[in-house]
């Protein structure tokens, strides 16, 4: 992987600003795919990572492993966890980084000169030690082929709005495709004038 510092200057332009969440999620990066022997990430592709939470951290896992949400590479599972699933899919291997809560707290230990709460979580993430920062665990992802980088594999159109519905994400009822919006009421509301 690239340096901590080139990753970090990385993470901060995507982000728009350095915040404590940028050294965090860098880490994460860089200690999920050392875990999987994944040397390069960007060039590799062969990286899927599942992002737990969408704060500052997924944007720096993001500058670091080059993994997007419109590449089907990036994944975004909402626990509101400060943790993130490596899966490389050449071996099926995977692994789960999670940032320890107890490193919060010991973030004054490791930058007793900063001047602030987030500037000693700043400083403090880029040096603690791995061990003192993350709780690092094999999983098991079988992900369906649908939800794996490529081209889409299926398109169908909803049989009551006429959206096109990409890769399985219709819902059948009674015979016919819906998409999720119309089965189980959308996210949004249409303003009719």
């Amino acid at each position: 992987m690239r340096p901590l510092d080139e990753l970090l200057e990385r993470a901060a332009v995507l982000h728009g600003h350095l915040c404590p969440g940028q050294p965090l999620g860098v880490r994460m990066a860089i200690v999920g795919c050392r875990e999987l022997g994944i040397e390069d990430p960007e060039s590799a592709k062969r990286l899927v990572v599942y992002v737990e939470i969408d704060r500052c951290a997924s944007d720096a896992i993001q500058a670091a492993t080059g993994c997007q949400l419109g590449r089907r590479t990036l994944k975004h599972i909402d626990y509101g966890k400060m943790a993130a699933t490596f899966l490389d899919t050449k071996t099926g291997r995977a692994v789960r980084v999670v940032a320890l809560e107890e490193s919060r707290e010991q973030a004054w230990a490791y930058a007793p000169e900063a001047h602030d709460k987030d500037e000693a979580q700043r400083l403090a993430y880029a040096r603690m030690p791995d061990q003192a920062l993350f709780s690092v665990r094999d999983v098991r992802l079988t992900p369906p082929v649908e939800d794996l980088p490529g081209h889409p594999r299926g398109r169908v159109r909803c049989a009551l709005c006429g959206e096109g519905i990409n890769d399985g994400r219709q819902v059948e009822r009674d015979g016919e495709a819906l998409c999720r919006a119309c089965a189980f009421g959308a996210y949004y509301k249409e303003v009719t004038a």
